[in-house]
Formats: C-alpha cells, structure tokens, sequence
C-alpha cells in the first residue's frame, strides 16, 4: 500500500534546520549579485563600446562555464560547505578588483574571474539541498531554494540601481560585502554534507559513469534545449517587445510579470507537481516554454505579450524545482557534486548561446525564430520522455540516490 503523501505545509516544516540556513545564505548573496546586472552599465559609463561591454559580459558567462564542472568536483571532493565558502570569498576579492583594474584585458579577466567564482557555488548547493533533503521530499526544498534566488534578484537589481547612481564602486563593494557575509555564514552555520573519497568513485569514474547513464545524457540534452529556448527573454523577446511597438518599460513589466508569477505561484504549484510522475512532469514543463516562446510570433498587444510570458512561465515553475530534484535522484552518491555539476553546465551553455543564436535568427526571420522555439521545446519533451521507465512508479523528486531509468 502507497503510504499518503504529507502536506505541503508539513513538508516545508520538516525540512532540516541546514536547508533553511542555506535558504538564508542564498538570499543574502543573491541580494548583492550586481555584477552582471550592471557589468554593461559601469563599462559604457567608462568609455566602452556597447559591443565590447556585451563581450564582456560572455566572458563572464564563459567564466561560469568552467565553474560548472569546477564546482561540481570541489563539491564532491573538497565538500560542499567549504565550496560555497571558497566560492564566496573569492568572489568578494575579484568583484573588489574590477573597479579598480586597468587595461581591457584586465578587466576581461576579471569578468571571466568574476563569472567563474561567483557561479562556483551552484553544484555545491544544490547537492548539500540533496544530502540534506531524503528522497521523495526533494521537491518543496529546491522550490524554496529558487525562491530565495528569485527574491533576491528581484530585490537586488533596484537597491543596486540606487547606488549606481551614486558611484559604481559602492556598487561592486556591496556585492563583495553580500558574498563575504554569505562565506561566513556556509562556515560558520552550513553542514558539511557529504565529501567523496576517490576509492568511491564507480569503475570509469565520473565520466565512465556519465558516458553509460543513458538516461541522464538525455535528460542534459532536454535540459540544453529549454534553456536555449528560455533564455530568448533577455534578447530576442525584447526586440520583439520593441518591433511591436512596445516601449522599454513595457518590456521591463513584462520581465518583473516573470518574476512576480514565480514568486506567487511556484510554491502552490509544487504543492500539485510534487505528487506526480517526475518525467511527464518536467515534460509538461519543456513543452509549456516552447508553446509560450511560440506564441510571441503571433504577439501585438501588450496583454498578448503579458498571455506568452504566462505560458513560458508557467514552463518555468513546473519543469526547473522538479528536475533540479531529479538530478539529486538520479545521480550515484559518490558523484553527486559532479552530476549537479554537468547539470549546471547545460544552463551556462543556454547562457552563453542562447541569446546569440537567438538574436542571430530573429535577424533572418523573426516568425523563423518563435517557431523554431516551438519545436526545441516539442523535442526536448521527447527527450524526457522518451527516457526508459523504471520498474515501479515514481512520485516526481523521489529516488534512491543511484541512477533512476
């Protein structure tokens, strides 16, 4: 007999004391993330090209393209907690420099450094969250978890303006401020988590593993093809916004409209996706960003733009707490790190391409583009799908802490 399924609420009460001190550290350093936010801004203001600030920030996208793997090793090698330390204070010394340096190609580096410290967390998080968090309850743990992010990057970027228009520099001190504040607290409060001993490790080790996982592979790919499509709202979606007619701050009430709907429905929602089969799950998730995404070719009004970012949306908060808890599921113990690492590797790669290829496209065919939106989110419901089922029914975020069909 199926044991009943708690309550959200008795869920969210049972999580361990660490994952809400990991809640609050996340919030706090996602309040003083204004690098990237304003990265365009202050190298403008100083006398750059829009071109070269642009270039600026994929360097930093690059810089957290190599913290993805990065982290997920130092996670399961050096520990989690020690991980997010290190990723916090290195990152309060290199933001400290950047105002200060000299030189394009000092500054360069630095947005590499800055991309590649400040990202380093990311595997080591969300694998303490797993370590902490038994199976089957994952779920309302990473729902809790983005919304400290999103709180935070909603909050963040206004308190960052109003001191931008003061000075910059005060601008990347309270971001070195915010990440030595969060170090402090993953040394002074965080649990350890789990640490792996290379003797752990599967015969082939981590990329043998990776290599034979089937499953996971086509999970990465699924996960590619929704971020490529998602991340069409920081370039393309705007000037589609504009194209129409719409003005900037049109499109800014659209881009909080996001926000807003994550912050009020994600939680709910989890409540409802939680008790379902984890892959028809995330797949109803992929396909809503696609059809959304799909949806602004036909897009010109203001309330059909605000009807498209409801669907992507809505794609959004059913797919990204699910997965991020399947990966946890998914992963073998010893390689836990490493998994979120890949995992967050897909994400960078949607980053870093995403609004280039998107931008590129949009120039050929704009219709081209939103179609094309469409069908990458048609294929990468597919892919989660047509993943082998496993023996037995799984609620989404249950697992067994070994690789799931």
């Amino acid at each position: 007999m199926t044991p009943p399924i708690a309550s959200m609420r008795s869920e969210l009460r049972a999580l361990p004391r660490g994952a809400w001190i990991l809640f609050a550290e996340t919030l706090v350093n996602r309040l003083g993330t204004f690098v990237l936010v304003f990265l365009v801004l202050w190298l403008t203001r100083i006398g750059w090209s829009a071109g070269m600030a642009g270039f600026a920030v994929s360097v930093y996208g690059l810089g957290g393209l190599v913290a993805s793997l990065a982290g997920g090793w130092l996670a399961d090698r050096l520990g989690r907690r020690r991980t997010i330390a290190a990723s916090m204070f290195s990152s309060a010394a290199v933001v400290l420099s950047l105002p200060h340096a000299g030189g394009v190609a000092a500054i360069l580096a630095l947005a590499g450094l800055a991309g590649l410290t400040s990202e380093l967390y990311r595997p080591a998080a969300s694998s303490l969250l797993s370590d902490l968090i038994p199976a089957g309850h994952r779920v309302p743990g990473f729902a809790l978890y983005r919304l400290a992010i999103n709180l935070g990057h909603g909050i963040g970027p206004a308190i960052g303006g109003i001191v931008a228009e003061r000075s910059f520099v005060w601008v990347f001190a309270a971001d070195a401020a915010t990440s030595v504040v969060a170090g402090i607290v993953a040394l002074v409060a965080l649990p350890e988590g789990r640490r792996s001993r290379r003797d752990e490790d599967p015969v082939g080790g981590f990329r043998g593993a990776l290599a034979a996982d089937r499953s996971f592979l086509l999970f990465l790919a699924a996960t590619i093809l929704v971020t490529l499509v998602a991340f069409q709202s920081t370039a393309s979606f705007a000037l589609q916004v504009r194209e129409s007619g719409l003005t900037s701050a049109h499109y800014g009430l659209l881009m909080s409209l996001n926000g807003l709907l994550v912050v009020l429905f994600e939680l709910p929602l989890v409540g409802w996706t939680r008790r379902l089969p984890a892959r028809p799950v995330m797949a109803c998730g992929i396909a809503l960003t696609g059809i959304g995404f799909g949806l602004v070719a036909w897009a010109d009004t203001f309330a059909f733009f605000a009807l498209t970012v409801v669907v992507w949306t809505m794609g959004e908060i059913v797919f990204t707490p699910v997965a991020a808890a399947h990966v946890g599921d998914m992963a073998p113990e010893a390689l836990r790190g490493r998994y979120y690492g890949a995992w967050s590797l897909t994400h960078s790669v949607g980053i870093v391409l995403g609004p280039g290829l998107g931008t590129a496209l949009y120039a050929v065919s704009p219709p081209g583009l939103w179609a094309a939106c469409a069908g990458l989110g048609a294929l990468g419901t597919l892919l989660v799908l047509a993943r082998p089922r496993a023996a037995a029914p799984r609620r989404a975020g249950d697992g067994a802490g070994a690789s799931v069909p």
